[in-house]
């Protein structure tokens, strides 16, 4: 899919950090950024992932690649070390790093709660701590939740409810900062066709199936969550504040016909 950047200078100056930004929802976003004038900041745990993507995007000397594990403070520290070396501050923070981990209730082990809950709540809630000191007074936060927080999902317990609780946390910051004006609100992207999606739902019939849910016959596109994020990020969504908003093809609020 072409990304769009009929607005190409919105983010000309800018300084964005996104969390799990090697692959996915968070490389599409890096690049979209990147195409509108911004100086972006990249983690993830895999230092080849990284460097892949840093490779693919192609930004100079406006992309900083930093390897960081969002569930430990102290890669979050050094983060924050690097992020104010190299650019000094931020205006934009998408907190995207996330895992799945799909199973019935009763197969969970304490070592998937631990894994999902690390990466999905404390991850974002650590994210989002850190930055603090270097965000700007009126800059913005996005965080990635899910749709399944407003469906029900045999399998997905675990992960909807460590997503329900990022989305939350979205409304509370958006109160819990309005003394410095920094909006922060969520999107909850349905599926999209990722590298998570793909080895959730590893067959041809189960991606059929989940297409099918969507008024719209088909599993949205990395990109198209970009979009979103950088209108949540940018002037046109100045009196946006504290909403998650659903990325899903119409899957939890329309019937398919």
């Amino acid at each position: 899919m072409t990304l769009n950047i009929a607005g190409a200078a919105r983010f000309d100056g800018k300084v964005a950090l996104i969390t799990g930004g090697a692959t996915g929802m968070g490389f599409a976003t890096a690049q979209l950024f990147l195409a509108e004038g911004a100086k972006v900041v990249i983690t993830g745990r895999s230092e080849d992932r990284l460097k892949l993507a840093a490779e693919r995007l192609d930004g100079g000397d406006r992309l900083l690649t930093v390897a960081a594990d969002v569930s430990k403070p102290a890669d979050l520290a050094r983060l924050t070390d690097e992020v104010r070396e190299r650019f000094g501050h931020l205006d934009v923070v998408f907190a995207n790093a996330g895992v799945g981990v799909f199973k019935r209730i009763e197969e969970f082990t304490e070592e998937d709660v631990d894994y999902v809950v690390d990466a999905n709540f404390k991850g974002v809630f650590y994210t989002v701590q850190s930055s603090l000191p270097l965000l700007r007074d009126g800059g913005s936060i996005v965080i990635n939740a899910s749709w399944t927080l407003h469906r029900g999902l045999a399998i997905g317990s675990l992960y909807a409810a460590t997503k329900a609780a990022a989305a939350n946390l979205a409304k509370t910051l958006a109160s819990d900062l309005a003394d410095r004006r920094i909006r922060v609100n969520s999107v909850s992207p349905g599926y999209i066709d990722t590298d998570m999606f793909r080895e959730s739902v590893p067959t041809t019939e189960a991606r059929e199936d989940s297409a099918a849910q969507s008024v719209q016959k088909r599993v949205g596109t990395p990109e198209e969550v970009a979009s979103t994020v950088a209108f949540l990020a940018s002037d046109a969504a100045a009196f946006v504040n504290g909403v998650d908003l659903l990325v899903d093809g119409g899957v939890v609020n329309a019937i398919p016909a």
